[in-house]
């Protein structure tokens, strides 16, 4: 995740991570003819549900969730991988990474993975996204839609991050070649009900089952 990527929408005076849900005026919700039970049932009575990884750039959280991808779709569940610079490369290459980027990076998201979760797939979205207000604000979308929402916070230390550092975004950092790095001189904002916390120092093969063992 390019410069620690990934938030969602703080706009006027509220504070990063105060992210507001605006709607286009003169909009009407457009309700289909066919019930989110019977998409679900046509499913063969699989649930979407929208798993959300968060975590430093380099914690391992993209890696994980391609795993846990590979894992549903092998086994016959729906999943789709939304990671962050992959959205960054189309729906999100307007965004910068000022922290009101960062929050409608994490929105703009948010809403994808919701539409995802109702037409019954699993969204697995892997973002730093390093404001809590903006990924509670995700989940408080979920939940008022009636999608199950999971947290997973893959909390590797920064130390660890930075020794990794697959994408030379740490190492940048330090040598003064790159501003705005979550962790370094950027805040990450620890979440607070995480349903899963994976310390990242584990085996794929075991994170994979903790995850997928939630989706039960």
């Amino acid at each position: 995740m390019s410069s620690g990527a990934a938030s969602g929408g703080a706009a006027g005076s509220e504070p990063a991570g105060a992210a507001v849900h605006a709607r286009s005026p003169n909009v009407v919700w457009h309700a289909g003819e066919l019930t989110r039970e019977r998409r679900w049932e046509a499913l063969g009575g699989l649930r979407g549900a929208t798993v959300w990884f968060t975590g430093l750039s380099g914690s391992g959280k993209s890696t994980i969730a391609a795993a846990v991808e590979k894992r549903l779709v092998e086994s016959g569940r729906p999943a789709y991988l939304l990671d962050g610079d992959n959205l960054r490369d189309g729906l999100n290459g307007d965004l910068g990474f000022d922290p009101a980027a960062r929050d409608e990076n994490v929105r703009r998201a948010g809403e994808v993975a919701r539409l995802f979760a109702d037409a019954g797939l699993v969204a697995l979205v892997s973002l730093v996204s390093p404001y809590r207000a903006a990924r509670d604000a995700v989940r408080a979308l979920h939940e008022e839609d009636g999608l199950p929402f999971v947290e997973v916070w893959v909390s590797t230390s920064p130390e660890e991050c930075a020794r990794r550092d697959p994408k030379g975004l740490w190492a940048k950092a330090a040598s003064g070649e790159l501003s705005g790095l979550t962790g370094v001189d950027a805040p990450y904002e620890a979440p607070e009900r995480s349903a899963l916390e994976l310390s990242g120092e584990g085996t794929v093969e075991t994170a994979t089952e903790r995850v997928t063992a939630l989706l039960a």
